[in-house]
Order: C-alpha cells, then sequence, then structure tokens
C-alpha cells in the first residue's frame, strides 16, 4: 500500500465495531492505536497481514484477538504465542494485560523480518511482552516458566499446535487456538494422536472461525 493510500484509509468505523465487540480501556486502545500505526507503516514493505484484510483491520485481526481474553484463566498472568508474525494476537493481548502487575506475553517467531517488527511493536505500544526468535517445537521444553496460557493463530493443523505446546499444556497452560471452518476435521485427526480434553467456541468476529480451547493433553 502506497503512503497515499495508507493516508486515504479510513478504519475508524472498524475500529468502532471491534471495540464494541471486544471493549477495553483507554489506555489499552491508546496502545492499540500505536500497534495498528506501526502494522500499516510496515506493511507497506513487509507482508505482515493478508493486504485483502486491512480495510476489516481492527476487527478480522485486532478484535479476533481480544477476543482470547475471556477465554483465559481471570488471573492470567504468563501468555505463550506461537508463530506471531504480524503480531495477533499477542500484541493486542499483551496492550490489554499491560495493566496487570507481573505480566508477561511471550512471542514465539522464528522469521527474523517478524521478529524485528515485533520487537518495534513491544517499543511502540510499551506492552510487556519478550520477542524469542525461535520455533514453536523448540519453544517449550526450554522455556523456564509455567505458562498460564499458550495461543496461536493461522499457524498449523491443530494437530502440530498439541504436539509443539503439549510441553506447555502438560505444566498447566491452557491451549488457545483460533481456528477456521476446518476445525472439525483438526480435531478429528488430531484425536488420532493426542487425547484433548477439549472445547470450541464460536469467534466473536467471523461467523465461520472458532476457538479451539484445549484444557488437558495426553499422548496416546
Amino acid at each position: 500500500m502506497s503512503k497515499k493510500g495508507q493516508g486515504a484509509l479510513d478504519l475508524s468505523e472498524d475500529r468502532a465495531r471491534a471495540l464494541a465487540l471486544t471493549p477495553v480501556s483507554r489506555e489499552t486502545a491508546a496502545r492499540l492505536d500505536r500497534f495498528v500505526a506501526l502494522l500499516l507503516l510496515w506493511q507497506q514493505k513487509t507482508n505482515l497481514i493478508s493486504p485483502s484484510t486491512i480495510p476489516k483491520l481492527w476487527t478480522r485481526h485486532v478484535a479476533d484477538s481480544l477476543q482470547l481474553l475471556d477465554l483465559a484463566p481471570p488471573e492470567v498472568k504468563i501468555w505463550v504465542d506461537f508463530g506471531s508474525g504480524g503480531g495477533f494476537p499477542a500484541i493486542p493481548v499483551a496492550c490489554a494485560l499491560a495493566e496487570r502487575p507481573g505480566a508477561t506475553v511471550h512471542l514465539v517467531e522464528s522469521n527474523g523480518k517478524k521478529a524485528a517488527f515485533l520487537r518495534e511493536a513491544v517499543r511502540v505500544t510499551g506492552a510487556p511482552a519478550k520477542v524469542h526468535v525461535t520455533r514453536a517445537e523448540d519453544f517449550g521444553d526450554s522455556f523456564g516458566e509455567s505458562a498460564d496460557v499458550v495461543s496461536a493463530r493461522a499457524l498449523a493443523p491443530l494437530k502440530t499446535l498439541c504436539d509443539q505446546a503439549f510441553p506447555l499444556i502438560g505444566k498447566g497452560a491452557l491451549g488457545l487456538f483460533l481456528k477456521g471452518q476446518d476445525v472439525a476435521s483438526e480435531l478429528t485427526d488430531a484425536a488420532k494422536y493426542w487425547s484433548i480434553q477439549a472445547d470450541t467456541v464460536p469467534s466473536k468476529t467471523s461467523p465461520e472461525g472458532s476457538i479451539v480451547v484445549v484444557r488437558g493433553l495426553k499422548a496416546l
């Protein structure tokens, strides 16, 4: 998108719709505004999100991320996000948790260019987050803390996410995985390898979307 195109883009209606779906404090909204501005700037040179979704950036990406907070434990402090990429859901979640003492969101991203964007997003927003330049499958076993939540969005099939997240879920983390219309087949496939304690919650932002809430995992 050119600078001229970016300047002509009015996201105010979509922003209002998103924050009506997933209300946040004034301070969090200000952090989110800074993040969205940075994302649009970097998007001109680096493909962080699908260009077709930019007019609905707030509902399609920001609110889609924020809805996970309602499914997380009330006192969540340590959150791990796999494949953070363009910052979703990790950065909106971190912006919302900035007012919670001791909260930290760990962003796991193996792509160096995207990791550089994430570090800048953390700096600009002041969100309590740390960027780890590594692969999701290599993170869990080396993570020295017990996570409250592990999340992923548009990263991998559920079976693969279970493989990657088991070291964290096995220690008590809640898995929150944003999924599309193929969630039923993904659950069926994952169940061939894992005994999964899970619920499927409809998405607030996408009629065909859902969130798989994984409370327990046991390898078969």
